[in-house]
């Protein structure tokens, strides 16, 4: 989920490498290639343990009049004007064995995460010729892929964002501020005990709704040339307004994640995008 992303997985920051700093109108349709690079982040939202993977990821971004697939996910574009955006769609994160977080000992596995919904985007001013803030409010269900598909509630997220970017498009910045908000539900998975899996360390809780997380976070990408790119990202994360920092599972009062990587174009569309 999004707690993941980026922490809405690895997947979606290779997707953004190649998106980022071209100009609309010189975007093609579609692009394709491969992208590597090593991720180092809280094994969940509060973990004490960090999860640190190298991944190498095929990609396809297509920029579609309605159907999009790029840094923010492959969904469908519902509504788009000068000043607002609205659309739907997808976004998964990566799982976290329970034998990997001390913490976790005994319990089930997170699994890999799919993310579904709609988001609102609102731009909000332009800070000279290639700066943007905007506002953004994604509203998410959130299904597990483990043994079959199961619900596991909802997160929103509303979140400022700035983007800017150098004269001759070579060197892109993204950076965020927002908040994340979960049901009782998507709570209960990351932070409930069950009374039948307590130990003497670990006390039977039962999470609520509320709070998740305050997220800040920086998103950096580098063309070296027409179809290779390098880029990197790091977040900070503070849990202590989390409505279940009492819970035994959060271990910590803060989080912090690193990723770098190289994405590589292996081909891309003559046609331009629909933007």
């Amino acid at each position: 989920m999004s707690m993941h992303k980026e922490l809405i997985g690895f997947m979606a920051v290779c997707l953004a490498a190649p998106a980022f700093a071209q100009d609309a109108a010189r975007q093609p349709l579609w692009e394709a290639g491969i992208g590597a690079g090593w991720v180092d982040t809280p094994a969940y939202p509060g973990a004490n343990m960090q999860s640190r993977r190298g991944l190498v990821l095929p990609f396809l971004i297509y920029r579609g009049e309605v159907l999009r697939s790029d840094q923010q996910g492959i969904g469908a574009r519902l509504l788009r004007s000068d000043n607002a955006e609205f659309d739907v769609g997808f976004a998964a994160s990566l799982p976290a064995h329970s034998n990997d977080v001390h913490t976790r000992a005994g319990m089930p596995d997170l699994g890999t995460l799919v993310e579904f919904g709609p988001r609102l985007k609102l731009r909000l001013a332009d800070i000279g010729p290639r700066s943007r803030l905007r506002f953004e409010l994604p509203l998410r269900a959130v299904m597990e892929l483990k043994s079959g598909v199961r619900r596991q509630g909802w997160t929103i997220e509303p979140r400022l964002v700035y983007a800017t970017r150098d004269d001759g498009g070579k060197w892109t910045w993204e950076g965020q501020l927002g908040v994340v908000f979960g049901d009782a539900r998507i709570n209960r998975y990351f932070y409930a005990v069950p009374p039948q899996l307590a130990t003497a360390s670990r006390p039977a809780y039962d999470a609520k709704g509320g709070l998740m997380l305050v997220r800040t976070g920086l998103f950096g990408y580098y063309r070296i040339d027409r179809d290779l790119r390098a880029f990197g990202f790091t977040r900070y994360e503070t849990y202590a307004g989390a409505a279940n920092r009492d819970s035994p599972l959060m271990k910590q009062a803060t989080g912090f994640s690193l990723g770098i990587g190289l994405a590589y174009t292996l081909g891309r569309s003559a046609a331009p995008a629909h933007e």
